[in-house]
Order: structure tokens, then C-alpha cells, then sequence
């Protein structure tokens, strides 16, 4: 019968792990196996089926018998080995539970919590590897995402309210958790480059957080130490290499349909500086390497993705009235002004206001282009400030070659389409 051989199954994948884990121990010590598991799944299983005519009872009774003996068991284990573990107990009522789910026709669904079971259960050390490395500050900030994601998210309505209607509270929220994703996700990164990262991996990884804040970083670390010139001026170029390819991101994320008008320059873009970046890299002096500065950007917190949701509801706000009272000039005028600051929440919005039908893809293209081209030249300054005139001048020929690359490939777009 299907629905059994699913519960054996089911029982076997756990049993297996749970088997191969206490392999060393003698004949008779271990609580359970392999057998034994696949044993829990099939009376499952068998229980089941057998609830169709005589109802849940016999599965309520033999889920308390084997709570009992799961018990009994565990506290021998104690007494025995020392073990304080309850994991073999508490899988075995999985498994009989999985087995349950198979004998009343989910089978399919038993089958695939199995092999999740079977796999958490085998990546034990690596999962303790990792909560040994992890800091409490990334601990607090992933838990800070999931509420905003999994508890905040779902209950926000998505409609626009305010002046304009442009302050859509589901879409904002949904902005701000993609830009606190990456800005962690950029922070893991660092991390587990080791404690030993160059330069190099300060601009490439701090760029998927704040490419601005992996430029002031590096500019300040160089005017600190004047030797490391050619490795900043590497970190830096990969910072905004780094900055493009997450903006492609976001544009595809938000509005697919300016992937190629506004995809393909900005990737290409990105791979001149990164690819600059790697170039000038490997021609640095071999003594060039960050040991005493500690590059790991700090994950996001609550208050600072609260802040960005607030400045990008301003955004929203102003972008919708720029645009009727001073038309596209008064767009691009606030698109410039943003970009010297931040690129994500001017390009946020203006891919909200062209998904809405309200902007031009031209329009669009051309915001976007300005607040990218005020940023960079915001980062050129604070290199050539910060880090000294050598570093800023050289960040700037980078800028330029990628700027032109990025518009050859806008062109070669253009054409195609025509």
C-alpha cells in the first residue's frame, strides 16, 4: 500500500541519520536506529489508515505510548551516558508523526518533511559551528528582519494613501526589507572572509551595504597610511562595481520591465569597475594589506530601517509633487539632490511611479542616470577629501571609464530596440 510504504520510508531517512550518528556505540546501548525509527514511521503509517474507521483514537493512544517510552528512554540515556540530548526522543515522535501523515494520505508531504528532518539532524556540527561564530549584534538583526518581514509585512494594506496616493505602506515596507537584506547580507559576507581581508574585500563586500560608507572607510584609512593608495583606490572602484550590480537588483525586483534599459548599463557598469578594481589590485605593492582596520560594516538595526522607510515615504512624496508642479526638469532636479546622498530610495520611487504608469521609461532612465551620476561624483569628492588628491583623482578616471562604458551599453540597447 502506498501510504505505508511512504511511512517506512519516512521512518527509514530518519532512521538512517539517527543510525550512522550512534554507529560506535555497542549492540543494545543505543536507543535507537535505523530499524527502530522505520518501525515509529510504519505504526504511524499503520495508525492512520486504521483512524478512517475507528477515528483519532488510535493514534492519540499511540502517540502517548510511545511519549512513554520516549521518556523512559531519555532518562536512561541520562543516567547512562550522561547526556542531557533530546533530540533521538523528540525525532522519534516526528517520525511517528510523519508516519501518521503518510497513513492518511499525505503521503508526498511525509516523505519530503523526512528527508528536512533527516537533514537538520546531519548538519548538527555545522549548525553549531555557526551559532558559535555568530555575533550577538547579527543574531539581534536577523530577528529585527524577520519582524519586519513575517510579522509587520503581511499586515500592512497595499494601497496608496496621503498626498498623491503616493505612500503605499505594503510596497515602502517591502523596499525597506530588501535593502536591510542586503545590507546584512553584505555584512555576513565580510564576516566570513576571515579576519584577515584586504582592502580590497572592504570595498567589494562594503558595497553591497553603503558603497558611500566603504569609500569614506578606505579614503580615511589611506590619508591614515599614504601607501595604501593603490589597494583603496581597488576597494573603492569594487565598492561602486558593487553598488551597480545591487541597483540592478532592486530594478528588477521592483520594475522587470527596465531591466535592459536600465539593467544591462548598470551591469555593465558594474563589471568595468570591479573589473578595474581586480586590475588595479593585483598591480599594488605585496605589502598592502589592511591589518589593523576592521572593514565589518555593522548589520542594520531597527531604527535605521525605520529611518529609510521614513525618508523614502518623503521621497515618494516629493517625487510626486516635483513632477506635477515642475514636470520632469523639477524629477531630476530631486533625483540629483537625492543621489548626493543616497541612490536606493530615489530609484525606489522612481520605479514605483513607472510601475504606476506614471512616469516615462525615458524619464525613469534619466532620474536614475542622475542620481547614479551625483552620487559618484559625491564618492570622488569624499575620496579626494578624505583620502588625498591622488586617491580622488584616480576614483574619478575609474568613474569616468565606467560612466562611458555604462553608456555604450544604454546606446548598443537603444539601437537594438530601433
Amino acid at each position: 500500500m502506498p501510504a505505508l510504504a511512504a511511512a517506512l520510508a519516512a521512518g527509514a531517512l530518519i532512521g538512517l541519520e539517527r543510525g550512522w550518528r550512534e554507529r560506535e556505540r555497542a549492540e543494545g546501548s543505543r536507543v535507537a536506529g535505523l530499524r527502530t525509527f522505520a518501525l515509529f514511521g510504519l505504526l504511524g503509517g499503520v495508525l492512520g489508515v486504521l483512524s478512517d474507521t475507528l477515528g483519532p483514537w488510535p493514534l492519540a493512544a499511540g502517540l502517548a505510548g510511545l511519549s512513554l517510552l520516549a521518556t523512559v528512554s531519555y532518562r536512561e540515556n541520562v543516567r547512562t551516558h550522561g547526556s542531557l540530548s533530546a533530540t533521538t526522543a523528540v525525532a522519534a515522535l516526528l517520525t511517528y508523526s510523519l508516519g501518521a501523515l503518510a497513513g492518511i494520505g499525505q503521503a508526498a508531504i511525509a516523505v519530503g518533511a523526512a528527508v528536512i528532518v533527516a537533514m537538520l539532524l546531519d548538519l548538527k556540527p555545522t549548525l553549531h559551528r555557526w551559532l558559535r561564530l555568530m555575533e550577538h549584534r547579527e543574531l539581534s538583526a536577523a530577528l529585527q528582519l524577520l519582524v519586519l518581514s513575517a510579522v509587520i509585512l503581511p499586515l500592512l494594506p497595499d494601497a496608496g494613501y496621503g498626498p498623491y496616493g503616493a505612500l503605499n505602506p505594503y510596497r515602502l515596507w517591502w523596499a525597506v526589507i530588501l535593502i536591510a537584506s542586503m545590507s546584512l547580507c553584505g555584512h555576513i559576507a565580510m564576516r566570513f572572509t576571515g579576519p584577515q581581508r584586504g582592502i580590497f574585500w572592504t570595498g567589494l563586500l562594503g558595497g553591497l551595504a553603503s558603497s558611500t560608507a566603504a569609500t569614506l572607510t578606505l579614503a580615511r584609512r589611506t590619508r591614515a597610511e599614504p601607501g595604501l593608495t593603490d589597494a583603496a583606490v581597488a576597494g573603492t572602484l569594487a565598492a561602486c562595481g558593487m553598488m551597480f550590480l545591487r541597483m540592478t537588483v532592486i530594478v528588477f525586483s521592483l520594475q522587470p520591465g527596465l531591466g535592459r534599459p536600465l539593467g544591462v548599463p548598470m551591469v555593465a557598469a558594474g563589471i568595468a569597475l570591479l573589473g578595474l578594481g581586480a586590475w588595479q589590485w593585483k598591480r599594488r605593492r605585496s605589502g598592502d594589506v589592511a591589518s589593523g582596520v576592521d572593514p565589518v560594516a555593522p548589520p542594520f538595526d531597527l531604527s535605521t530601517a525605520l529611518g529609510f522607510g521614513a525618508f523614502l515615504g518623503v521621497m515618494a512624496v516629493l517625487t510626486q509633487a516635483s513632477k506635477e508642479w515642475l514636470g520632469n526638469p523639477g524629477l531630476y532636479a530631486l533625483a540629483a539632490l537625492s543621489g548626493l546622498a543616497d541612490v536606493d530610495a530615489i530609484i525606489i520611487t522612481v520605479m514605483r511611479m513607472q510601475a504606476a504608469d506614471s512616469l516615462a521609461v525615458a524619464a525613469a532612465v534619466s532620474a536614475v542616470g542622475i542620481a547614479v551620476a551625483a552620487n559618484m561624483v559625491a564618492k570622488a569628492l569624499i575620496a579626494t577629501v578624505a583620502g588625498g588628491t591622488s586617491l580622488g583623482r584616480r576614483v574619478a578616471v575609474g568613474y569616468g571609464l565606467s560612466i562611458a562604458v555604462g553608456a555604450a551599453a544604454a546606446a548598443a540597447m537603444l539601437l537594438v530596440r530601433t
